[in-house]
């Protein structure tokens, strides 16, 4: 996520963050940098010289703490801009009102509002045990309703049967009596994008709006269209008083430059943002943890809740009970723990969101655990007979040469995979006793894990 525009923040916050005194030279340096930086994300001009000029204002006959060298209190005003053009305050949905609570998306066709509706479906699922109606007002596209339905199945939603030969306030009225009967708790409605601006498309969202009354209206930006998403969110928000803004394919996005401009440019919150292909792959904008994530600085809280959201957390307190009583990690445990891994979108995306992943190099982890990687390593212990799981020590070359074989990869694929499970091992080893917990206790955020 905004891999670029991260490089170089993290890079221009590094280089400036030891700097024991400050002179007109380095902050002007600090500053074209940082404005390069921001040009180049695709962030707006207007955003842009507001950034840079609020820097300026705030460094000029600034007394600093003393206990910050200036380089410090430089980044820190650097990261204060940051959170104030991304929005101060973090979203909260108000889920204190009488049902059904209705949700509309709005956007442009392409922009990943039906996926996002299922993503969305999910999170209030899950996180807040909400009974969540799919209504699709899409007449538009046929394959919409169908999408939405199966996604619906997916995240364990009801669904409105909804047809393209109805008219959408139509829809509405039918899928709200039919809430009613189902005792809901919230409606998310899914309406129909168009591939660009026009007359009609508006006033059908307007009539759309007025019929279902929602209680908030988010419009979904594409974060990969930079700017060109910006113009069209102002309209949306003019013309229908939007609750804020969801950022979809963030996961894609290396610049940033819609995520760092949309608030300032509509006046509107970013609320929440896709990242990634997965149907879990939704989180909370949190301005304050994107600034430190986009300065290289982690993002610590965000990780947990991932891991908590993510995780099988009956699979986490079955593997810490065992390790606890001193019993032996197998192969079958390894799998679980890689399954687990890949749910949570691989170690590339848990490294982003420490602290000190910018100082890994992380590249050989990366690769080692990649999604592929690890369908291949979940392959390979698939293709072993359940005895051998359980006694890796078993698994000799005639063994490895059947395994290999039975899954479609290569001998040195089996013999990569086994020497990662003794290092498991050992870690393991290690951790067992209750030294697990005593490992944890003194990493921020560590203590709340599943099984910990």
């Amino acid at each position: 996520m905004f891999d670029n525009l991260t490089n170089r923040l993290s890079s221009v916050v590094q280089s400036i963050k030891g700097s024991g005194r400050l002179t007109d030279k380095n902050i002007q340096d600090t500053l074209r940098q940082i404005r390069l930086a921001l040009l180049e994300a695709d962030v707006s001009l207007s955003v842009v010289k507001e950034f840079i000029s609020n820097i300026s204002e705030k460094v000029v006959g600034t007394k600093f703490d003393k206990s910050l060298t200036p380089g410090q209190a430089l980044t820190k005003i650097i990261q204060n801009e940051l959170i104030a053009i991304l929005g101060n305050k973090t979203f909260d949905l108000n889920l204190n009102r009488s049902a059904p609570i209705i949700i509309m998306l709005v956007g442009l066709q392409g922009s990943g509002k039906t996926t996002t509706a299922g993503k969305l479906a999910k999170r209030l699922i899950f996180k807040e045990k909400k009974k969540v109606l799919l209504v699709s007002v899409d007449i538009h596209r046929p394959a919409a309703i169908e999408q939405l339905k199966k996604l619906s199945k997916e995240v364990d939603a009801d669904f409105y049967e909804s047809d393209n030969k109805q008219k959408p306030n139509e829809i509405i009225r039918s899928s709200l009596s039919y809430s009613e009967r189902t005792q809901s708790d919230i409606i998310i409605i899914d309406s129909a994008g168009r591939s660009q601006l026009d007359s009609e498309m508006m006033n059908e969202i307007v009539d759309i709006k007025d019929a279902a009354e929602p209680h908030e209206t988010f419009f979904v930006i594409d974060s990969m269209a930079g700017q060109d998403a910006i113009n069209p969110a102002k309209v949306f928000s003019e013309k229908l008083d939007l609750t804020g803004v969801i950022l979809s394919k963030t996961d894609g996005d290396a610049r940033g430059g819609a995520a760092l401009s949309v608030k300032q440019v509509t006046g509107k919150p970013i609320c929440y943002v896709g990242t990634g292909e997965k149907i879990d792959d939704l989180e909370l904008f949190h301005p304050k943890r994107m600034a430190s994530r986009i300065l290289g600085m982690g993002d610590i809280l965000s990780l947990v809740e991932d891991i908590e959201f993510k995780a099988d957390k009956k699979q986490s307190e079955k593997l810490a009970k065992k390790i606890k009583k001193g019993k032996k990690f197998d192969l079958s445990d390894l799998k679980d723990q890689l399954q687990q891994m890949m749910n949570m979108g691989g170690m590339g995306e848990l490294l982003k969101k420490l602290p000190m992943g910018k100082n890994i190099n992380n590249s050989a982890m990366e690769s080692q655990f990649q999604e592929d990687q690890l369908k291949h390593q979940i392959a390979i212990i698939n293709s072993m007979t359940p005895s051998e799981r359980r006694f890796p020590k078993t698994i000799n070359g005639s063994r490895k040469r059947r395994i290999a074989k039975g899954s479609g990869l290569e001998i040195q694929d089996v013999n990569k995979l086994m020497k990662q499970f003794v290092q498991m091992e050992r870690m393991m080893k290690k951790m067992s006793g209750g030294k697990l917990k005593k490992m944890m206790k003194n990493i921020p955020g560590m203590n709340n894990l599943p099984g910990i």
